[in-house]
């Protein structure tokens, strides 16, 4: 993933993808934010031969801060170590938060069957450990999202079947037994679900998410490094199930879960979370393994389909509120272009390919002037329209 640490400082953090031969390492790259050229970057970072993409966070201390495999560094402005640590649990880390206190949680990566998840909250200045680590009831998947309200800080962590809320306090975490929505009944043929989206009271998923690649690479420890190569990496794959395409809607207040199955192709799957959009009371969801991009409409008490788009996306995408505009991708099987999309409509307004063979689930990131930054296993691209 990308970020800007200030307004022309953009850093890019990964792991080198290994999945066999020599061991993998996290980097991280300043680069220039028009040529994309590498001014600085870092050492190998160590990741605890886990291969999986990580996270990065500016903080307000002035450091990036990076989460790879199971540890975590402190980075400064020209990409050297300022301290790192070995994270307290020997698995690969999905997610990165920068709490309102500014310390720091991540969260280890389990799927069904592979016991609970534990997520970890550390100092941003020492990396020490704040409180204990906390077990969550359930593995975890997705990411995890966060947000301040008049009645507290709250991380909102999907499981393997309920969403779990985790209240912040001062030297702890504490998961809120009040509100475990569950989104995924254990005799149901649909896949797990990636991170939330906390929007409009309300955190919007989608399931199906625990693809046959996926489960290859959490099949083995660790994480990723297999024996020998394979086939089974790519996302185009059959999916292990049955069930369409959902997406879920868990109210904030009573936990309430509503969803939709936008397309109604059997076999739906994705490796990316929705967005919802308040503004055009819109949430946006897609089918990567069949295809398909959709407006779903948030307005009045049920959730309806406001329009459909022949797109293939995977990636997390951006939006622009003001102009109504979705920028995504869309994999044709040999090119990996991003698209323009009308919100409103459906409409695709503008095409472009990246000249990535291959497409994955990572974020775009916005510019400051129109403009969109792309990243996949191949290929990193800045990408400006009119």
């Amino acid at each position: 993933m990308m970020v800007f640490r200030g307004s022309h400082e953009l850093y890019m953090g990964g792991t080198m993808p290994a999945f066999t031969g020599p061991p993998p390492f996290g980097w991280l790259q300043r680069l220039d934010p028009e040529t994309l050229e590498v001014l600085t970057q870092s050492p190998e970072l160590p990741c605890g031969e886990h291969v999986w993409c990580g996270a990065i966070a500016a903080h307000q201390n002035g450091d990036v801060i990076k989460v790879n495999g199971n540890f975590v560094h402190r980075l400064d402005a020209d990409c050297q170590i300022n301290s790192e640590r070995q994270l307290p649990i020997d698995q690969a880390h999905n997610g990165l938060l920068v709490l309102s206190d500014g310390t720091i949680v991540t969260k280890d990566l389990r799927l069904a069957n592979q016991g609970p998840s534990t997520i970890t909250r550390l100092d941003p200045d020492t990396l020490d450990l704040v409180g204990e680590p906390l077990a969550l009831p359930e593995g975890s998947m997705g990411r995890i999202a966060s947000d301040v309200t008049p009645d507290g800080e709250f991380i909102y962590i999907p499981g393997i079947e309920h969403v779990w809320r985790i209240r912040v306090e001062p030297e702890r975490l504490a998961i809120d037994k009040s509100w475990t929505p569950n989104y995924r009944q254990s005799d149901s043929d649909q896949g797990l679900s990636w991170d939330g989206c906390i929007s409009d009271g309300a955190l919007w998923l989608m399931d199906c998410g625990d693809i046959g690649s996926l489960r290859a690479i959490y099949g083995v420890h660790p994480n990723g490094r297999l024996i020998e190569p394979t086939d089974r990496l790519s996302w185009r794959r059959p999916a292990p199930w049955s069930g369409a395409q959902r997406l879920v809607r868990a109210d904030l207040q009573d936990g309430t879960v509503q969803s939709i199955a936008p397309f109604g192709t059997p076999g739906g799957g994705i490796i990316a979370p929705p967005v919802h959009v308040p503004e055009h009371q819109l949430c946006i969801a897609w089918d990567s393994i069949n295809g398909g991009l959709a407006g779903i409409s948030t307005q009045g008490d049920s959730l309806e389909v406001a329009w459909t788009t022949d797109a293939r996306p995977s990636m997390q995408p951006v939006v622009f509120p003001d102009t109504g505009e979705l920028v995504i991708n869309d994999f044709d099987g040999d090119d990996d272009k991003l698209i323009v999309v009308d919100m409103t409509t459906g409409e695709i307004v503008s095409r472009v390919s990246t000249g990535s063979r291959l497409a994955n689930g990572m974020f775009l990131t916005p510019g400051v002037d129109r403009d969109i930054y792309y990243r996949s296993t191949f290929a990193c691209a800045r990408v400006q329209w009119q």
